[in-house]
């Protein structure tokens, strides 16, 4: 009695794992489009700590781009966005480009533009200069929405921006000439 209901079990199991291999299949087999989405910030090192790490502002209008390559390394998609009013991004990009499937993480999303007057250089802060690789799992998989959540991207003020290694300013050059 007791292996006829095992039996049952290891087949009402087995069915489970059939069925519901079967409908996710279905959901990403189905799936043209997913989705990419994340914020773009400004973030100014002049205000107190408190406002500087949680009052960071959104930037309407901050474009961000998505580059994809195939397994040669050749660029196969570019698209950019802009951010609404709460600076938020979502863009929708292809699965199959020129008959082949994208591999999400061949994806490479970073920071194009500010259009803020003094909030434009872009930190490296989650990536935005360098990009940021789509993970390799989406964020969000429900029926036919594929969606990967980024994290946000940051804009900061001249002011608060760090001279790259080797830049030379003005007021610190030395003059030459000068024995001193």
């Amino acid at each position: 009695m007791a292996r006829k209901v095992l039996m049952m079990l290891i087949a009402a199991s087995l069915l489970m794992g059939c069925s519901f291999n079967e409908a996710v299949g279905t959901v990403v087999a189905g799936v043209q489009v997913i989705h990419l989405g994340g914020k773009v910030m400004c973030q100014d090192c002049t205000k107190s700590y408190g406002e500087w790490t949680h009052g960071s502002q959104p930037i309407k209008g901050g474009k961000v781009s998505v580059t994809c390559k195939d397994d040669r390394s050749r660029i196969i998609y570019y698209a950019s966005d802009e951010s609404d009013e709460e600076g938020n991004f979502n863009m929708a990009v292809n699965k199959y480009i020129n008959g082949k499937e994208l591999q999400p993480k061949s994806c490479l999303v970073r920071l194009v533009s500010s259009p803020h007057l003094t909030c434009n250089i872009p930190t490296k802060f989650a990536g935005g200069i360098t990009g940021v690789n789509l993970p390799v799992r989406p964020t969000v998989l429900y029926r036919d929405l594929v969606q990967y959540q980024l994290g946000t991207f940051f804009y900061t003020t001249p002011r608060c921006a760090k001279p790259a290694a080797g830049e030379t300013h003005d007021s610190f050059d030395c003059d030459a000439n000068n024995n001193y």
